[in-house]
């Protein structure tokens, strides 16, 4: 199986995801006028693969790979990433996926009998508002997202 850069082993559909959400970034950035440097992407490659909880943790590990990389421009990256809708700081700078996402392969549940379930975007948010709807929940209004807080309990 293929490694990322922290030697991580990666499945192949995982890295088909990032670099479409890469590739879909980077064509948003462009439209707003932004040069694609290599500083952007070195943050980018660092959002999209770690699990980052703040700018001074993206800033840690970016500055180890280039000297160069501020503060300062990680926090403006941050908040472009966050104006053309990319990332949401109360998400943890995970790629935020909402209602219209058509992305494939958006979440994988694993049952007890090992079974691994592979859902799109689409498909996710009609299970979410079904579920919400069936217990109760909601009452017509549409669910906008989800943020899903890991678990720290062992299995």
């Amino acid at each position: 199986m293929p490694q990322n850069r922290n030697n991580t082993v990666c499945d192949s559909e995982g890295y088909q995801r990032t670099k479409m959400q890469k590739e879909i970034i980077i064509e948003r950035l462009r439209e707003r006028g932004c040069r694609i440097t290599k500083q952007r992407l070195v943050l980018l490659d660092i959002i999209l693969d770690e699990e980052c909880s703040c700018c001074k943790e993206i800033y840690y590990k970016a500055s180890k790979l280039d000297k160069r990389i501020g503060s300062a421009t990680v926090y403006r990256m941050i908040n472009t990433l966050e104006e053309i809708g990319a990332i949401n700081r109360k998400n943890m700078y995970k790629i935020a996926c909402g209602r219209d996402c058509t992305m494939e392969n958006a979440c994988k549940v694993e049952l007890d009998d090992d079974t691994v379930l592979e859902l799109s975007a689409t498909k996710w948010h009609q299970i979410i508002q079904s579920g919400l709807a069936a217990c109760g929940y909601v009452d017509g209004q549409k669910v906008r997202s989800v943020v899903a807080v890991p678990c720290e309990c062992a299995e």
